[in-house]
């Protein structure tokens, strides 16, 4: 996983958190047909469900951008004569339009509980008019989006916890699944997942004033995830400094208990101990 819990925030906050990069550390992942999320994305794709787009917008200089992007890492064509783009690589896609705030389009197979048909063409700040604590978000709408279709590129991670292994968590696709039934701490540790998105940004250029908007998930068993020396109390410190909005809109009220049980200090050196 392209992401390391030692760089989250304590105490938490939801907060943009975006990073600068060179265009030659923006990379795009090739998706391995033998992956499970390989077969999750060609559902989608199958049922028809991927692609959103306002009438009338063009989104050929966007896939010019991902496939100059793309071929920059190796990724096998896309488009006519080769791959769908939903299979092309480990990323979802959509358009950040400068000139209007919006998301025109959208190439979505696995959203982390969210409908990427309800966000067509919704500005920014009702696109994130749901999330959590948000109001510092919403004050720096407009600048926020002037800066990530400038022309540089930007990066930024998010994360949550999960009892799902499922990359695919549209909401009206799949229902949420419950957390383990079980108050001991260890087994239900076990049956969570660390859910980590990297999300870029990249122009599309052309005149047009649009970014590329790139979204990587990536999952990874919790008990892996909090092997390394440090991880376990980091994580501990910012899941316990969660406000309550934050607990409600992450859907982390029920696991919180049990985590922060396990990933206590003392537990987690014992667990160290054993190997």
């Amino acid at each position: 996983m392209d992401f390391d819990l030692a760089d989250i925030s304590v105490p938490f906050q939801m907060r943009p958190g975006l990073r600068r990069i060179d265009r030659s550390q923006l990379r795009l992942t090739p998706l391995d047909p033998a992956s499970a999320l390989h077969a999750e994305k060609q559902a989608v794709l199958a049922a028809g469900q991927a692609r959103h787009c306002v009438a009338g917008f063009d989104p050929g200089p966007a896939l010019e951008a991902i496939a100059a992007r793309g071929a920059r890492t190796g990724a096998r064509p896309f488009g006519a004569g080769g791959l769908p783009l939903e299979l092309a690589f480990e990323e979802d896609f959509a358009v950040l339009d400068g000139a209007t705030g919006t998301l025109p389009w959208l190439c979505v197979c696995v959203p982390s509980h969210w409908a990427p048909e309800d966000k067509l063409g919704l500005d920014f700040a009702a696109l994130h008019a749901p999330v959590a604590d948000n109001t510092a978000l919403l004050a720096a709408s407009r600048q926020l989006v002037a800066l990530v279709t400038a022309g540089d590129c930007w990066e930024r991670f998010v994360w949550t916890l999960s009892p799902s292994g499922r990359h695919d968590q549209h909401p009206r696709r799949h229902p949420r699944q419950p957390w383990p039934a079980t108050d001991d701490a260890d087994a239900f540790a076990r049956q969570c997942w660390l859910r980590a998105e990297r999300q870029v940004f990249f122009p599309v250029g052309h005149g047009t004033r649009q970014a590329v908007f790139a979204i990587h998930v990536m999952l990874q068993p919790l008990a892996q995830a909090v092997r390394a020396p440090g991880r376990a109390r980091r994580l501990r410190d910012s899941l316990a400094s969660m406000s309550q909005a934050v607990l409600d809109y992450k859907n982390l009220c029920p696991a919180r208990e049990p985590l922060l049980r396990w990933l206590d200090p003392g537990a987690a050196s014992r667990r160290a101990s054993r190997g």
